[in-house]
């Protein structure tokens, strides 16, 4: 059964489950921290879609005290929970504006420095990604750069069971691991690398390159 990201239960204990399933998960949020602080000017507005809980924007608010932020979600209960996480962690969220809503929901005046999508892609059906990167890039300023991490199709079952093996070593259990492995058919719509490459660059991205990859999760840098 695919998860429900608007049940409570699964928004309650998503941040400490995502750990389990996704390996070297602090890594690739310490690799994205880097990238945009090289990057990014000193007064950044960056685009966090599919804000889940909060986690990028926790780290990201505390570090860069002069950045703004737009959090888009289509899961009120992910919303409400990174409200709930960052009003406990942070006094000022002035700079951080939440939308309800997929990237349909942007407004093209925004014009935002940087977009981060962490593992949001590899949910979009196949038909409609094209559409969720060009909505993610008539948001973005010239030059402003994009960040994607997501796990890309495997060439055989050999790759899956290693995932499988990695992630009981980071704490599921055996039956959670096989549910894991049932959802990637259920909900996930994995393409390869290469033709992920080649879908930003056709959507207008240049300088399309990985950041990261672990097994088969890849990171991509592109730039507008």
């Amino acid at each position: 059964m695919a998860k429900d990201f608007q049940s409570q239960t699964v928004v309650d204990g998503y941040d400490q489950h995502i750990r389990k399933l996704i390996p070297g998960y602090e890594l690739v949020h310490l690799q994205i921290q880097a990238i945009l602080k090289t990057h990014l000017p000193e007064y950044a507005h960056v685009l966090i879609v599919g804000c889940g809980t909060g986690y990028e924007l926790s780290y990201l608010l505390a570090q860069h005290p002069t950045w703004s932020f737009t959090a888009v979600d289509p899961s009120l209960t992910m919303i409400e929970k990174a409200q709930q996480l960052l009003s406990e962690t942070h006094s000022d969220l002035t700079r951080v504006h939440f939308v309800h809503g997929d990237t349909t929901a942007l407004q093209e005046s925004a014009q935002f420095d940087a977009a981060l999508a962490i593992l949001v892609a590899h949910f979009i059906p196949l038909e409609a990604k094209s559409f969720f990167f060009a909505d993610i890039l008539r948001c973005l300023k010239t030059q402003a750069i994009l960040l994607s991490y997501d796990l890309m199709c495997s060439s055989d079952d050999t790759e899956l069971k290693v995932i499988q093996t990695l992630c009981q070593s980071n704490g599921l259990t055996v039956v959670q691991s096989e549910k894991m492995l049932e959802r990637l058919q259920q909900d996930f719509y994995l393409i390869s690398a290469s033709q992920m490459r080649e879908l930003l660059t056709k959507v207008g991205f240049h300088e399309v390159r990985t950041y990261s990859q672990l097994l088969n999760y890849y990171g991509f840098f592109a730039q507008k």
